[in-house]
């Protein structure tokens, strides 16, 4: 094990901030389908964000986009404004939030195991123990909360897509912090996604809104999703990534299941068991054990 430098500490600081952040996307979620097509949802987030990134990207006189980063920027762009939302909200649809939950635990995993193989570095035997016994500690919370039940072929599929498309914006994204600040690398993500976002807004309000009541409540919860998941968590993550490293940083996000459980108390007044709270202990005990490990074998 190693003690954490300066910037790495920073880094966890940032990344554990975007990962609260992260965690409250699903108690908002479900606020905004009371009155919203989970699809709507999905297509309406990168458009709510445009209302904060583009101004900040006009009084910031941020630069126009090299073209040679068009193409990771593309490709980080399908995965976080459409590749997540709109596969997991499918995934949703044809399952239990708690079965989707157990696959999308293998996440950080995922993501670890992508940015060795992009960035080629070696990580030490002791990281990878630390991470899939974190990873089987979120799936057994995953199975004690119902995971078991709603089991669904194509939900599967789907949720698995989900996880490869997230995991995958996470490692390009995190790449391009290299060329920019983590804010302009969502700040572009939000305003590529925009254009299609729209439409696809405005196609899915106009076939399903008949058969939707509105509430202020999901209102509040959409502009949440929108302002917080999709872009000022980003703006943490991205830059725990950069100062911790995409390999360690994407271990915090284990936290993030347990902290979602913490809003949905605070926000649904769902019950805390004491599984919960043992679980919960374990799993920050596995993160804090990957990302004290060494780098290198």
């Amino acid at each position: 094990m190693k003690t954490l430098n300066r910037t790495q500490r920073s880094g966890f600081a940032f990344a554990f901030l975007g990962v609260l952040l992260f965690s409250a996307s699903l108690p908002f979620t479900k606020l905004a389908l009371q009155s919203f097509d989970p699809l709507f949802t999905a297509f309406a987030r990168p458009i709510i964000a445009c209302s904060i990134a583009i101004p900040l990207m006009i009084y910031k006189k941020v630069p126009a986009l090299p073209r040679d980063l068009w193409r990771p920027m593309a490709f980080t762009t399908l995965g976080a404004v459409f590749g997540w939302p709109i596969l997991i909200a499918l995934a949703l649809q044809k399952s239990t939030s708690a079965h989707v939950a157990v696959i999308a635990a293998v996440m950080p995993l995922v993501t670890a195991c992508i940015a060795v193989l992009k960035y080629r570095r070696r990580v030490s035997t002791q990281f990878w123990i630390a991470s899939s016994l974190g990873t089987a500690l979120l799936i057994l919370f995953a199975l004690s909360r119902g995971g078991a039940k709603g089991e669904n072929g194509i939900a599967d599929i789907l949720t698995i897509g989900a996880v490869l498309a997230s995991s995958y914006c996470y490692v390009e994204g995190a790449g391009l912090t290299s060329h920019m600040p983590g804010w302009q690398v969502i700040s572009w993500i939000v305003v590529f996604g925009a254009p299609l976002s729209l439409v696809g807004a405005l196609i899915t309000f106009v076939h399903t809104n008949h058969s939707h009541h509105f509430h202020i409540n999901a209102l509040l919860g959409l502009l949440a999703i929108g302002y917080s998941s999709m872009y000022l968590g980003f703006f943490a993550w991205y830059r725990g990534l950069k100062d911790l490293g995409v390999t360690h940083g994407s271990q915090v996000q284990q936290l993030q299941a347990i902290m979602t459980l913490g809003w949905s108390a605070l926000l649904l007044h769902e019950h805390i068991s004491i599984t919960t709270i043992t679980a919960a202990i374990g799993i920050v005990l596995c993160v804090l054990w990957a990302i004290t490990t060494a780098n290198s074998v």
